[in-house]
């Protein structure tokens, strides 16, 4: 089926364009593009990871969104900017320049069609600043456009319960988390005879330098990681993926939600009118 994981009813390739047309308030209405990655997950996982997990949050939170608000998913980008994986056989990787290309011209179309709230929901670690970037230059063209660049793992959740300290900090590509997350959405698609627990080799130590954070050097996965796993997916779980997704999407429905009331700040239209000198 074309929608996937999403409700037929809030798909949105599923209406016609006079649907499109009579949409009332369409200015607040929530259009939203998941966005993943082709690439590799280690032994274990399929590299549709990134791909699922945004269109299976999407569609959980949108299958639980009250029906009053009114928001659809966009089909599903498979495809993102994963060349920091490209050693790994299967890893498809768009430029970042392709990437913004793409965005930019997906969010034109939506705006063309009256719509002014639009939502990137990504779900590959690899790239927020393209989202970010693409956000930027829209609002900047169009005023009146409110643009979201959003990563699905900073909706509120509870995966850091679940996970140990080492794994939180480390695990970030194809360990306990995403695992057992895909073993919650396509559990058909997990080969955990397969998952080996591997963890990020020769990174600094004392050094104000890391991986990821405040002050990251910058890395492909072969430089930290034999397998292609970074984390331990041996210890995932069916509860902890379902687990995860609750919380995950419930986040998401608050998010939305949040959207559909959202304002943009106009401080330049507020500002009194200066007295000639």
């Amino acid at each position: 089926m074309l929608h996937g994981f999403i409700p037929p009813d809030r798909f949105f390739a599923y209406l016609t364009w006079t649907d499109i047309q009579a949409m009332p308030d369409k200015e607040n209405t929530v259009i939203i593009q998941p966005i993943g990655a082709i690439e590799q997950h280690g032994p274990h996982l399929p590299v549709a990871v990134d791909a699922a997990i945004a269109s299976a949050v999407t569609g959980q939170a949108l299958a639980k969104l009250d029906a009053s608000i009114p928001a659809y998913a966009l089909p599903l980008l498979h495809y993102g900017k994963s060349n920091e994986h490209w050693h790994f056989p299967g890893t498809i990787t768009l430029s970042a320049q392709t990437l913004i290309a793409l965005l930019m011209e997906v969010a034109e179309s939506i705006y063309r069609a009256g719509f002014r709230k639009f939502v990137l929901l990504n779900a590959h670690g690899g790239q927020p600043q393209i989202m970010e970037i693409v956000a930027r230059d829209l609002h900047q063209q169009h005023d009146d456009f409110l643009v979201f660049p959003l990563f699905t793992w900073r909706a509120p959740h509870d995966a850091g319960k679940l996970m140990t300290e080492k794994e939180k900090e480390l695990g970030i590509h194809a360990g306990d988390a995403e695992t057992s997350v895909m073993l919650s959405i396509l559990p058909d698609q997990v080969q955990m005879e397969r998952a080996q627990a591997e963890y990020p080799h020769g990174l600094p130590t004392d050094s104000l330098l890391s991986m990821e954070g405040k002050l990251p050097f910058a890395w492909t996965t072969r430089d930290l990681s034999r397998s292609g796993t970074l984390g331990d997916p041996t210890v995932a779980t069916v509860d902890k993926g379902d687990r995860i997704m609750d919380s995950v999407t419930n986040g998401w429905v608050q998010v939305i939600e949040d959207i559909y009331r959202f304002r943009q700040p106009q401080a330049w239209k507020d500002a009194p009118e200066r007295s000639p000198s």
